[in-house]
């Protein structure tokens, strides 16, 4: 296939210097292990590693080839492995804080045209994990698209979908059955040649069983969730972009037990709109929507309170995110934590002389 069907465009024919390499031309990652890719283009699909040059460079924070990502990929022969030299600018990105303690960046898919966000209609189901979602989505440049599947093991799919509605304002949320097929044809304006989609979400959401659906085979491998609670255990593995027999592409990706969001103040906004145009009303500017006078955010009346305090939630989640990230930002709040201990000494010292009159 060529690079066309595999979601080349002008925008990325703009990015690319031919002359800078020679037996190199543009390839799509498809597929991810360790510290090989698979590639495809033109040429086919083979393996490919990366370069020193790019080595080098991800060590000054250029970006690290991921699923979906465009690179210009040097050959040396048959017989050898292919040499990623260049990550070529993304559209749009799905990223997440990485797990554990480290503040690094977890690009989960590149270069997505329109974000599945799965959610289940048992006993998984979560409003307030697809607002996460949804934050991220907006983030990443790509149009999300709420997907609830499970509609036949579901006698209330449809009371649930008007709840998720409520938090996806003016988005799409399609009902499916990737068991029964129930609903896939609400999916097909979104499967259009070159058109590149992700299915995202946690474990046990049935994201792999959707994949098969559409693919109309079975490429990835089911298991059956936990009747106790309805959680899932990890089947996908790794990240991989496949054809769908329309022409549309796939990524599948592991279920993501953590969803720490990573640089989407933007995104919590968009996902909060209702609610960020209240909060804009309010008497004072710097006000924190929890009991100051003239909130306009409580004394709105028909919000959700779970959903103000998933929103208070994640914006708390921000801004410990930029204090750490952002140098000013740290350097701000370790002053005024100077301030508010040089206030709280004064009260002290001032009470002891206070006593020591009496």
């Amino acid at each position: 296939m060529s690079i066309i069907g595999w979601g080349w465009n002008s925008y990325f024919e703009a990015f690319l210097r031919g002359d800078d390499w020679e037996n190199a031309g543009p390839a799509r990652v498809v597929a991810q292990q360790r510290k090989y890719w698979r590639v495809a283009g033109d040429f086919g699909e083979c393996w490919a590693e990366a370069s020193g040059k790019l080595r080098l460079a991800a060590d000054e924070g250029a970006d690290w080839p991921a699923a979906g990502d465009w690179v210009v990929v040097e050959f040396h022969g048959a017989d050898s492995t292919a040499m990623i030299q260049e990550v070529l600018p993304r559209r749009s990105k799905f990223v997440r804080k990485s797990p554990g303690k480290k503040m690094e960046e977890q690009v989960i898919a590149a270069n997505v045209d329109t974000a599945l966000l799965v959610s289940a209609l048992d006993g998984d189901f979560n409003p307030r994990r697809v607002e996460r979602y949804l934050a991220q989505c907006w983030e990443s440049g790509a149009r999300p698209v709420i997907v609830l599947n499970k509609a036949d093991a579901c006698e209330e799919a449809r009371g649930k979908a008007a709840e998720m509605e409520r938090v996806a304002i003016g988005m799409s949320v399609r009902v499916v059955s990737a068991r029964t097929g129930q609903g896939f044809g609400e999916l097909e304006e979104f499967l259009r040649p070159g058109h590149t989609l992700v299915l995202l979400g946690s474990s046990g959401v049935g994201k792999s069983t959707i994949a098969n659906r559409l693919l109309g085979q079975t490429v990835q491998e089911v298991r059956p969730v936990r009747e106790s609670d309805s959680k899932g255990r990890h089947t996908t593995t790794t990240r991989e972009l496949f054809i769908l027999p329309g022409g549309a592409l796939l990524m599948d990706t592991p279920g993501l037990r953590e969803m720490q969001l990573w640089d989407a103040e933007h995104g919590v906004v968009q996902a909060f709109a209702d609610i960020d145009s209240l909060a804009a009303q309010c008497r004072f500017g710097d006000c924190r929507h929890e009991a100051e006078p003239g909130c306009a955010v409580l004394s709105a009346g028909t919000l959700d309170p779970a959903r103000v305090e998933n929103w208070r939630k994640l914006l708390r989640e921000q801004e410990f995110f930029r204090r750490k990230i952002d140098p000013e930002a740290r350097q701000e709040q370790k002053e005024l934590w100077k301030q508010i201990h040089r206030a709280a000494r004064q009260k002290y010292q001032q009470r002891q002389r206070d006593e020591g009159k009496r």
